[in-house]
């Protein structure tokens, strides 16, 4: 008859095979190279996707008050913004709802989303944030 103590080094010897295939999967992401933010790629594609038409000169003074001011907004708000733009009603959980938006960013990398968030951070604006 098998005593549970007897039973446990298979389990346990599963338990660190699967530990260590997580530790080998967290060292190769974080061993990958980072994409670095273009900033100047950011502007390149915001004046392409002409973002001014609606956020305004410097994306800072909207031309209607149902757009958002950008400048200065940080770069993963940006960035998971369009994500989201991009997602689209595809997943009602993640996506955003905006048929401008969603044609705008439909051609648009990871890479060049990053760009453009790095690029909208970069500028000045009147967001502050509060204490």
């Amino acid at each position: 008859m098998n005593k549970p103590y007897t039973a446990m080094p298979s389990f346990a010897g599963a338990t660190i095979k699967l530990a260590g295939g997580a530790f080998a999967l967290a060292a190769a992401l974080a061993l990958s190279p980072a994409h670095a933010a273009d900033v100047s790629n950011g502007k390149a594609l915001a004046d392409s996707h002409n973002c001014a038409a609606c956020h305004g000169p410097g994306l800072n003074k909207p031309v209607s008050p149902e757009y958002p001011k950008l400048a200065g907004q940080h770069a993963d708000y940006i960035y998971w913004a369009l994500r989201q733009y991009q997602m689209g009603t595809g997943n009602p959980h993640l996506g955003r709802n905006n048929p401008i938006m969603q044609a705008q960013v439909q051609s648009l990398s990871q890479s060049d989303m990053k760009d453009i968030a790095a690029y909208i951070e970069s500028l000045g604006g009147d967001l502050v944030n509060k204490k």
